[in-house]
């Protein structure tokens, strides 16, 4: 049997329409963007119409989008470029984020905390979102970022951005939110969330690994990333990669082409795979249980007295690619901070498995798979 890859939360298969418009810029896009001869124009005109495409998929303007090599970079950047710049003004600069952030967020801020910046976490309920009472009551005087996550990369869960943003703008504090997990999945429009700064990955939304983007309102200007050239407005020197912003431009135009037909075709998806888990006993679902309040193509759950290795061990055996969480955090021993942060015990945390879905991911394949799973867990209980 072909393997089955039911792991779209990690990264993405390239779209075989992204990849082509990848090799193409591959062999002919060679120039320099910052040359003036007509071999760098080329290559800057493609980077700036991926500009633009990035933009309209976010509701941005084009000067608004900085390209970088990924999430995780965005992260970083959005996070230590406020928090200095902020210092140096003489303004707040204290953080508050969640206990569930990607570790991208939570080991800047443990890095930022190291050079003297205050760190506060927001405490989430047992679906994963942020209760609004609990960041009125942790933002004060001394708070300048907060950093709340748009959707969460393990149980799916999608946060009130919107509400946080509208606090957060009415009390001047600059407001990032990592939108790694759901740009391309959801309708994403950066002035109805009331953001200063949004982080994406183009790995996670069909385009190549290496490269992202920082959306930075106009007039935000955190302290610059790379120093050296005038790239990226010169907040981020280095010579641009060409043909992964080309491939990360064609993968935002081709999300927002097809953006509601998909989530609503991965949402039903999703709800056959959840009720095939349900079927299974001592079953649970992680995260929202509200279709619309979690991620189109995510599922964590997990099995009373089934480990996730033993599992994972077997479904990989089966031909069935899935995770246990996070991608980053692949061979931790320690249980997910995010469901003990969402009230899990230990034991419970280390029976989580997550089974995310997309754009390449047929019916068949759930069948599947649950057929898989289902005979799986018997036959270890048989045991």
């Amino acid at each position: 049997m072909k393997p089955v890859y039911l792991d779209y939360a990690a990264t993405t298969p390239p779209d075989p329409r992204v990849t082509s418009c990848v090799a193409e810029a591959l062999a002919g896009l060679y120039g320099n963007p910052s040359s003036q001869y007509s071999f760098g124009r080329d290559a800057r005109a493609a980077v700036e119409k991926a500009r633009r495409q990035t933009a309209s998929l976010l509701g941005a303007s084009p000067e608004e989008i900085f390209f970088t090599s990924g999430g995780s970079e965005s992260d970083n950047w959005a996070l230590k470029g406020m928090a200095f710049s902020l210092r140096a003004a003489g303004r707040p600069c204290g953080i508050v984020t969640t206990a569930v952030e990607h570790h991208a967020v939570l080991r800047t801020c443990e890095w930022l905390s190291r050079q003297g910046f205050s760190v506060r976490y927001l405490p989430v309920d047992r679906e994963g979102k942020v209760p609004l009472s609990a960041l009125a009551q942790t933002v004060d005087e001394t708070t300048g970022i907060v950093s709340v996550m748009l959707a969460n990369n393990e149980v799916g869960t999608i946060e009130p951005i919107a509400e946080i943003g509208a606090f957060c703008r009415a009390r001047g504090i600059f407001f990032h939110t990592d939108g790694v997990q759901a740009v391309g999945h959801l309708p994403v429009d950066v002035q109805a969330l009331g953001v200063d700064a949004l982080s994406l990955s183009g790995h996670k939304l069909y385009a190549p690994k290496g490269v992202g983007a920082l959306y930075l309102r106009r007039g935000v200007v955190p302290d610059a990333f790379v120093h050296g050239g005038a790239q990226e407005r010169g907040l981020r020197a280095g010579t641009e990669n060409v043909p992964a912003i080309v491939g990360l431009g064609c993968a935002a135009a081709l999300a927002e082409e097809a953006l509601r037909d998909e989530a609503q075709r991965l949402r039903s998806l999703r709800e056959s795979l959840a009720a095939g888990v349900r079927e299974i006993r001592g079953s649970w679902r992680n995260g929202p249980l509200d279709a619309a309040s979690c991620l189109p193509g995510h599922l964590s759950f997990g099995i009373a007295g089934i480990r996730q290795d033993t599992l994972l061990i077997r479904l990989d055996m089966a031909g069935f690619a899935i995770s246990a969480g996070s991608a980053c955090s692949a061979g931790s021993l320690e249980p997910s901070h995010v469901l003990r942060a969402m009230g899990q015990d230990a034991e419970q945390a280390r029976s989580a498995l997550r089974v995310t879905i997309g754009r390449f991911t047929t019916e068949a394949e759930v069948a599947s798979f649950l057929a898989a799973l289902q005979e799986i867990v018997a036959d270890i209980r048989r045991q």
